[in-house]
């Protein structure tokens, strides 16, 4: 278990009377920044055969597979020029539900660096950028964002605004209700030229985000996505820093998204690497632990569970390029706005999830 409830589910079989046979439980860390825990498991540090993974979000669903992925981020640098005063205005967009970027990125949910830029772009012969800064985690699409520009005609470009929020509003009006755009008068001594505003806004609205692909043999389910996660800039320095994300059920797919990426950020003069590479997991219909639990689940709640992957990216894939041999599964209680501010469980699935668990694990055989 890498999360609280996990966690939780695993200290409290190790604390029960109930006869589980030999048992161990991994707890990670950093699993949501780069997997570093998994990464840096070592074979021999578990001797278990099957593994059981407390990582999923949706009660009664029992995932066999997920999607492997990698961070991609770039720098960009930039030279400045002096602004006029009176000339700087600070646009914001804010209020998107956000989410994860892998259960989410097929929701069609707004992502806000993504649109800033497309106001940016849009406007780029009114406007110089001073600076942009929106997003969080390389896994969540971004909620908000903002970015203060100078313009020799403030009243025209407040008015733009104005008008575009209407205009987004209205497209994402269903998946984010709550949208709110800002246009406020600011104050900076300086904007990068506007060759430099030019080159970074083009190259960072070229920059692919949401669904690329999706798979030919699971209905409905995400094989290729990417996620503009975030965008940072950096006055003193002179930099703009972005981070990207890539997920697929296919290793190679996944590269080619990356460089995907890599060649719109390169384009616009940025600096770019990958990291933080992990392998994805392929199903296995024939796991004997995926029998056990269907099984199990039928027995305890009279109904047969879903049997799923997942895009999202579990440790699972990690494990298994570790240890060859695992028999692997992945379910837990329902969990909805995952790493974002109002994570919520859902009480009525813990109770369900207990209860199947403790039951595979006492009549695991």
């Amino acid at each position: 278990a890498d999360d609280g409830i996990g966690v939780a589910a695993c200290l409290a079989l190790l604390d029960s009377d109930d006869p589980t046979g030999k048992l161990e439980c991994i707890f990670t860390i950093s699993e949501e920044t780069g997997m570093d825990g998994a990464e840096a498991m070592q074979p021999g540090f578990f001797t278990g055969k099957t593994l059981i993974n407390l990582d999923s979000e949706d009660e009664g669903q029992m995932f066999i597979g997920c999607a492997g992925g990698v961070t991609t981020e770039a720098t960009y640098d930039f030279k400045t020029a002096p602004v006029a005063s009176g000339s700087v205005l600070r646009l914001r967009i804010e209020g998107g539900i956000g989410g994860h970027s892998g259960d989410d990125i097929n929701k069609g949910r707004a992502n806000t660096v993504q649109l800033l830029l497309r106001f940016l772009y849009m406007n780029a012969d009114k406007l110089r950028t001073v600076s942009i800064d929106g997003g969080g985690k390389h896994n969540a699409i971004a909620r908000d964002c903002e970015a203060l520009v100078a313009t020799a005609d403030p009243e025209a470009i407040g008015a733009a605004y104005d008008e575009f929020g209407k205009v987004i509003s209205e497209e994402f009006h269903t998946t984010d209700p709550g949208l709110k755009f800002s246009c406020t008068p600011d104050s900076a001594d300086k904007a990068m030229t506007a060759e430099d505003s030019l080159r970074i806004v083009a190259s960072l609205y070229a920059c692919p985000h949401g669904v690329l692909a999706m798979s030919q043999d699971i209905k409905d389910f995400v094989e290729t996505s990417t996620n503009l996660a975030s965008v940072k800039t950096d006055a003193a320095k002179c930099t703009v820093s972005v981070c990207t994300s890539q997920r697929s059920s296919s290793r190679p797919a996944c590269r080619a998204a990356a460089a995907k990426v890599r060649a719109a950020l390169a384009l616009g003069g940025a600096k770019v690497e990958h990291l933080s590479e992990y392998p994805g997991w392929n199903p296995n219909v024939n796991s004997h632990i995926l029998k056990v639990c269907v099984e199990s689940y039928e027995r305890c709640f009279g109904q047969k569970p879903l049997v799923l992957a997942i895009h999202a990216g579990l440790e699972c894939g990690l494990f298994l390029e570790k240890f060859p041999d695992l028999d692997m599964i992945s379910f837990g209680p329902t969990l909805r706005g995952v790493h974002a501010p109002g994570e919520k469980l859902e009480l009525a699935s813990l109770d369900k999830f207990v209860r199947h668990l403790e039951d595979v694990v006492v009549n695991f055989n």
